[in-house]
């Protein structure tokens, strides 16, 4: 708690922060004299409407010289920290002089007006000046030094404060010692803020620090796996072709259980990698969009589907409307589609058909893809669409999955203009719903 007194910025901060801190005093001090303007004129308008009873007031020329003193310093103040912000190469020791001429005229003023208060004497009413000294503590940060010359001006103030009245060697006595604990608690107040205001900025370059180091990092990742899916994907495209070729010439010998394992094993790998592109794409282009009747659009993907599924498993579309346009890529959206029939497939069991609905609102299209088979368990649902997702699962084939396909498909989704949601219950199956505009 007590760290600030013994407490030293470090030094690869103390530069920056200095240079930071004297601009942030410099807006300070053009904010606090504005008020302090505006304060003064009010109470000058005040003064001016209700004369005659200010008059009566006891030691209304203080009064008065204190008032005047306020408006012509803030003005001044005003003009010389706008100056200060104007000119952004002005060397810190500047804008630090101004900030300590500043605090000084702060404190001179609102002792000034205790003292005038106290009738006098500055043993009675010390509320304003409590209140400069906290002005001054809380609104700047404030080197050693400074600090140091401020607690040394409280007590000054005070010795020229005795000098006016004739006091009782124990009131001046008091008076003294009332000085002290003032400079102590502004030395107190001081200290603290600039401790903390210094911990909350180095806090701050640090985070920032590490953001740039995590960016960093993340972009030689990116870079490292596109130069790994990139390198793969040539030797893989020469082991599927090869493996489709020896097929082919072998048709007669009967079984190629071998390497059709090949083949299947060299197209997943492709699959893998194709999404491992897809995501390190930080920048991707917008896609060319034309308006596409999904009707016909989705049936084609749904015949592809079933001409290349197992004799009992159904892939069933339903569409009641005649033509449906929306605006999409349709090289890009197939993908979507696939992801979904795929997942779809993979989850429930061959007796049990895939249906791909489409239906329109107002506004909107909506394409639902929904199976009947395992769902998905409720702890998993907010997990589903994040890249690399932990809710992967294997397929009831054993198919295994890195989560990206979904991730993958709501980013293309989402770069058309629209949304993908999922509705599921557990051993009852899921829904996925893709809401997409209609054309114009």
């Amino acid at each position: 708690m007590l760290n600030f007194f013994k407490y030293k910025i470090p030094i690869n901060y103390s530069s920056e922060f200095k240079e930071v801190s004297s601009h942030i005093n410099v807006r300070q001090i053009r904010l606090l004299s504005t008020g302090l303007f505006i304060l003064a004129s009010s109470i000058r308008l005040l003064a001016h409407f209700y004369n005659a009873e200010i008059i009566t007031i006891p030691n209304i020329l203080e009064y008065n010289l204190s008032n005047f003193i306020q408006l012509i310093g803030s003005s001044c103040f005003i003009i010389l920290s706008s100056l200060a912000l104007k000119f952004k190469n002005l060397q810190s020791e500047y804008r630090n002089i101004l900030t300590l001429s500043f605090t000084l005229f702060i404190l001179t003023t609102s002792f000034f007006i205790s003292y005038i208060y106290s009738m006098h004497n500055a043993k009675n009413t010390l509320t304003l000046f409590l209140i400069g000294i906290v002005l001054v503590s809380i609104f700047f940060s404030l080197e050693f030094k400074y600090v140091i010359t401020l607690a040394l001006y409280v007590i000054f103030l005070f010795t020229i404060g005795m000098m006016v009245p004739s006091l009782k060697p124990a009131q001046q006595l008091f008076n003294f010692s009332a000085s002290v604990v003032l400079a102590f608690v502004l030395y107190i107040c001081s200290s603290y803020s600039y401790f903390y205001k210094s911990q909350h900025f180095i806090q701050l370059r640090q985070l920032e620090e590490k953001n740039i180091e995590v960016q960093e990092l993340n972009r030689q990742k990116s870079e490292i796996l596109g130069f790994v899916a990139h390198d793969l994907r040539n030797p893989l495209n020469n082991i599927e072709a090869l493996s489709r070729i020896l097929i082919e010439e072998d048709e007669d010998d009967g079984e190629h259980t071998e390497l059709e394992l090949i083949l299947s094993s060299a197209r997943q790998a492709k699959h893998i990698i194709n999404d491992l592109i897809e995501v390190i794409q930080v920048e991707k282009a917008a896609y060319q969009l034309q308006d596409v009747d999904l009707v016909n659009y989705i049936n084609g993907i749904c015949k592809s589907w079933q001409a290349n599924a197992p004799e009992n498993r159904k892939i069933n579309f339903i569409c009641a409307e005649g033509v449906i346009f929306s605006p999409l890529n349709p090289d890009r959206f197939s993908r979507v589609i696939d992801n979904l029939i795929g997942n779809g497939l993979k989850f429930s069991d061959n007796d049990t058909p895939i249906e791909i609905e489409i239906y329109k609102t107002e506004q909107h299209c909506l394409i639902s893809v929904k199976d009947h088979g395992i769902g998905i368990p409720e702890h998993l649902k907010d997990l589903l669409f994040d890249q690399f997702s932990k809710a992967g699962r294997s397929g009831l084939n054993g198919e295994r999955s890195l989560g990206l396909g979904l991730h993958i498909s709501k980013d293309i989704v989402e770069q058309h203009g629209g949304t993908l949601t999922l509705e599921t219950e557990e051993n009852k199956g899921s829904t996925f719903i893709i809401s997409m505009p209609l054309a114009c």
